[in-house]
């Protein structure tokens, strides 16, 4: 790859990326408090699909315009049990992404990223995620949370933000996220991006982009597994 072409900075999305596979800790939740999981998808459907309006619970939600107590009323009201109880709004998010945890192979692949000379920073939809914010202020630069700038992927604004404060221009920079809505509004901007699919996957697309970084990770990176997998339609935070 000629210099003028070389990605200098590559951004990731948090929860599926830089953790497990959100679908996982939703398959557990669901488990768990005995949701029907066709009540949870019909509703993430009818919020966060393609054809969803704008200004649903998610979309306000992810811009900060929705307290997540809020949003805890309105998911649970939507929600039924197996047994046709109603489900109890009370920390609605907390027990939906209790069972998300960092994947350590792909930290891994931030800091080395960062040795052969590339930048790193995050771009996240928030769902009111508690992130381990010592951590990622420590690796990434710049963090840009949409609740915290009032913007979401995959709109354009959102990309752009991040940009400016790279510095960098838009051909310079990859994006990788685990949701094809939000890899398409970075090619939109002229961002590069990949969609992740596990760690292993994005590590070798990156390899072939980068000098330097090794296809294979250095040693095996342990990987959690989580029970109870369930297809879900375009989560994106």
């Amino acid at each position: 790859m000629s210099t003028a072409d070389q990605v200098q900075a590559v951004i990731f999305d948090y929860g599926g990326v830089l953790t497990g596979p959100v679908r996982d800790s939703i398959a557990a939740w669901l488990h768990a408090d005995g949701i029907d999981p066709a009540s949870f998808s019909r509703t993430l459907k009818a919020w966060l699909s393609r054809d969803a309006p704008d200004g649903t619970p998610i979309h306000r939600l992810e811009t900060g315009a929705l307290s997540v107590e809020e949003f805890d009323a309105l998911l649970a009201a939507e929600l039924t049990t197996l047994d046709g109880r109603a489900v109890d709004p009370v920390g609605v998010l907390v027990r939906l992404f209790a069972g998300m945890r960092p994947d350590p192979a792909m930290f891994a692949l931030a800091h080395e990223l960062r040795d052969v000379g590339v930048r790193v920073g995050l771009l996240s939809n928030s769902w009111g995620n508690t992130y381990p914010r010592e951590r990622i202020e420590a690796l990434f630069d710049p963090v840009v949370i949409s609740g915290e700038v009032g913007l979401r992927k995959p709109l354009a604004a959102i990309y752009a933000l991040t940009l400016d404060r790279l510095g960098l221009p838009a051909d310079r920079v990859l994006f990788v996220d685990d949701a094809e809505p939000n890899v398409l509004g970075a090619r939109a901007v002229g961002m590069r991006a990949l969609q992740h699919t596990d760690a292993d996957t994005t590590r070798a697309a990156l390899a072939e982009l980068i000098p330097g970084l090794s296809r294979r990770p250095p040693t095996a990176a342990p990987r959690s597994e989580l029970p109870h997998s369930v297809p879900v339609e375009e989560l994106t935070p």
